[in-house]
């Protein structure tokens, strides 16, 4: 913020506004005038996923927002401890499929895309297993160190830590990530069509200039690709990545459809 601040010339305030998955801030981002003045994080969860756990969500993860870049990925991991029986990928799938119904999940329960994604596994590997929820990784990690669960789809930038320090089995990831080098991907390993990430984005509200947004990204792009602003996302196990405008709300829009459509296939119903 300190860089793009000096690159506006003006003070750049960072509002905090935490809850319901992102989207109480998206929502005020939503409703501020177009001026270039407000500006907002934006995710897999509070515009891809949103739509399809909340049928009474006050914005449109598209058309209520200019998209003005990427700025960041993390690819998801499935982690597991001493329950899940195996120390890599392909031996617990084979286990699993032996056991259907056997291997207990974690999650973050039935309304995120944490939960979402793991159903995904389920479905391209072929695999039936218990959802256990939780209300936070936090929770999970100990529980899958003392084996009261087996396996978690889990963000890096939570357990990376506990792979690395051999704690915890790094059995894939979806995309290759720095933050586990050593963790191999699931397509490697045979898993196609699991390659998905959760992004982080800037938005603002829809109907801002194009030249605004085009500055602003521009800014931002010089900032996340260069020092020290690269290494600043990797300590925070994000991957830094910049696109245009229009790319950014095509990923939206194609993540928001992905999304609708797998929650269909499982019927789960927006509340």
């Amino acid at each position: 913020m300190q860089y793009l601040s000096e690159a506006l010339g003006i003070p750049v305030v960072v509002d905090n506004k935490p809850g319901a998955g992102g989207t109480i801030g998206s929502d005020l981002v939503a409703k501020a005038a177009p001026d270039g003045y407000t500006l907002g994080i934006a995710t897999s969860s509070s515009h891809a996923a949103a739509p399809v756990f909340r049928k009474d969500l006050p914005y449109d993860p598209v058309t209520s927002f200019t998209a003005i870049t990427m700025i960041g990925t993390t690819s998801y991991i499935l982690i597991g401890g001493p329950s899940a029986g195996a120390k890599d990928l392909p031996t617990f799938i084979a286990n699993t499929k032996a056991q259907p119904g056997k291997a207990a999940c974690a999650s973050l329960g039935p309304s995120t895309l944490g939960y979402l994604l793991t159903k995904q596994f389920e479905l391209i590997a072929g695999l039936k297993m218990i959802d256990t929820p939780y209300k936070g990784a936090a929770q999970v990690y100990p529980d899958l160190m003392n084996g009261t669960v087996a396996v978690m789809l889990d963000n890096p930038s939570g357990s990376a830590g506990l792979v690395r320090e051999g704690r915890l089995t790094g059995f894939a990831v979806t995309r290759p990530s720095a933050a586990v080098p050593n963790v191999p991907t699931f397509g490697s390993l045979g898993v196609k069509n699991f390659e998905d990430v959760f992004w982080y984005g800037v938005v603002a509200p829809a109907g801002l200039p194009p030249e605004i947004g085009e500055r602003i990204q521009q800014i931002l792009a010089k900032a996340l690709l260069a020092e020290p602003g690269r290494s600043k996302m990797r300590a925070l196990d994000v991957e830094p990545v910049v696109s245009t405008p229009k790319d950014f709300s095509a990923t939206i829009a194609k993540d928001t459809r992905q999304w609708r459509a797998l929650a269909d296939r499982l019927d789960i119903k927006p509340e």
